[in-house]
């Protein structure tokens, strides 16, 4: 059954509606595709064998019914999610020692919905530690590596996540994006990654990293996979106060394919096509798109982002400041790890926290100390907020004249194990994908073909005015219209790419 690791959703329920296959023969595919090709990637740290089976016999229950329809829009669909998404009777370890024997009593919302909706739970996926990172190589455990390129990293921090789907080990999983952590690894494993409007899907029951920038949301190797995935998960969650009651049909959004752009204004940043480390064969391709929509009729404009510069900058004061806080509940008493032999509290912390954290979540977590700290607060955090606030405003000046922008997803293709060591020069593989976290918009990557180049897949961002999101699927379905739906990594797919 390897060739149903290789569908997509709709395909899966139209398999099983018409007794083509049982919800088995999907969850043994699955378990199959991992066995056979995890030693190698390892993209997932825990995969749950029993809910696997018995959520195809609940499965295969229904369809015997005559009642799939009633599971939901993910019945009978191979799932996974990233381990900062607590899971009952699962490790969420945000793929750190600090919580490595740590078993979520209860489930997140988007986790919880994913099942709820007919999802097959595979396990979960590795990432960078708490999410700090933007290649999976600073996870406790071992990094992921790239389907694609063995040698190369997935990008991050939803490295696992991205690969598991490029692979064909999962068809859906969720990840998520503090500062592009769900779109630059869409791009370096060539799949389709969502980052909603900040408030479209609940964060609760996910581990957060900037509270005031997480977002969970789906990759998947097609546009409409990653809608059915959206219609799931996005909804009103009581038990998050930044969750919104949003109705988007984003199913309806991808439908139209390539007729859905016309008329549709797509804005272009002139100044993210010139930024420096851009490289030649991605800007190409952002060219390259373009001309595409174009010729699927929507109006391509110009639009001005004068403050996006002042992302990066920005980011990474926030960000640490909110993870410091956010980290301070993995104290060795509450949660996490506990080095054991101290006689006073204050020492058990500081080896707890020392042994338990490493070198990245170190380094945010001091230095989110220092933002914070007093005589410090004044010159970096209210500055930071301020531009946020500028970036905000640029974005809603810039779609009073374009109904989604074109951009960059990362400066480069994905590149090799220990290439980047420099943790400044990491921080920028995020410079397109930053400012809508700060902005709060919605943006997604697209895989839009290889590199002239490098011959590695290469992604385009669409960005959305908030709450809009619909308008990114649209040009995204039309980009895939164009280039066709991304394939499994050809070591993965039993044959070259394109066959």
């Amino acid at each position: 059954m390897a060739g149903i690791m290789q569908m997509g959703v709709r395909q899966i329920r139209e398999g099983l509606a018409a007794k083509e296959f049982s919800a088995r023969d999907v969850a043994r595919a699955a378990l199959d595709a991992i066995a056979e090709r995890d030693g190698e990637v390892h993209a997932y740290l825990e995969v749950t064998e029993e809910q696997v089976l018995e959520a195809a016999d609940r499965i295969d229950a229904a369809v015997a019914q005559d009642a799939l329809d009633e599971l939901g829009p993910l019945a009978g669909v191979p799932v996974a999610f990233k381990d900062n998404m607590n899971q009952i009777g699962t490790r969420t370890t945000c793929s750190s020692r600090m919580l490595e024997s740590y078993v979520s009593p209860y489930t997140a919302t988007c986790v919880q919905r994913a099942i709820d909706a007919g999802g097959i739970p595979l396990g979960k996926l590795n990432m960078d530690e708490f999410a700090f990172g933007s290649s999976t190589e600073t996870s406790a455990f071992g990094p992921t590596h790239n389907p694609w390129d063995l040698a190369r990293v997935p990008g991050g921090s939803s490295g696992g996540s991205a690969a598991a789907v490029a692979a064909g080990m999962a068809c859906v999983t969720l990840g998520s994006d503090t500062g592009g952590s769900i779109r630059q690894p869409a791009s370096f494993c060539g799949v389709v990654g969502v980052k909603p409007t900040y408030g479209m899907v609940s964060r609760y029951g996910v581990v957060a990293f900037g509270s005031s920038l997480d977002q969970v949301g789906p990759f998947a190797r097609s546009v409409e996979d990653a809608a059915w995935a959206l219609q799931a998960i996005c909804g009103h969650d009581p038990r998050d106060c930044t969750s919104q009651d949003i109705d988007v049909d984003f199913l309806g959004a991808v439908r139209e394919g390539a007729r859905g752009v016309a008329g549709m204004r797509i804005g272009l940043v002139k100044e993210f096509l010139e930024a420096e480390g851009l490289s030649a064969e991605v800007r190409a391709k952002v060219e390259e798109a373009a001309a595409k929509l174009r010729d699927a009729g929507a109006e391509i404009v110009e639009v001005q982002l004068p403050h996006a510069d002042a992302a990066i900058s920005a980011y990474y004061v926030l960000g640490p400041c909110e993870a410091f806080s956010n980290l301070a509940r993995f104290d060795s008493v509450r949660y996490g790890l506990a080095d054991p032999g101290h006689k006073d509290l204050s020492g058990q912390y500081e080896a707890s926290r020392a042994a338990g954290f490493g070198a990245e979540a170190k380094r945010r977590i001091l230095l989110g100390s220092y933002l914070l700290s007093s005589g410090v607060y004044d010159t970096y955090y209210y500055p930071a907020q301020q531009v946020r606030t500028l970036i905000t405003r640029d974005y809603v000046q810039a779609f009073e004249k374009c109904d989604a922008i074109l951009a960059p997803a990362s400066p480069r293709t994905a590149f090799k194990f220990g290439e980047i060591s420099d943790p400044a020069q990491m921080y920028l593989s995020d410079i397109f994908t930053v400012p809508i976290n700060i902005a709060g918009n919605g943006g997604m990557t697209v895989p839009v073909g290889l590199g002239a180049d490098t011959g590695l897949p290469v992604g385009v961002q669409i960005v959305a005015p908030q709450f809009k999101d619909a308008n990114m699927l649209r040009a995204a379905a039309a980009l895939e219209q164009a280039y066709g739906p991304a394939p499994i990594a050809p070591a993965y797919a039993g044959g070259k790419a394109g066959e």
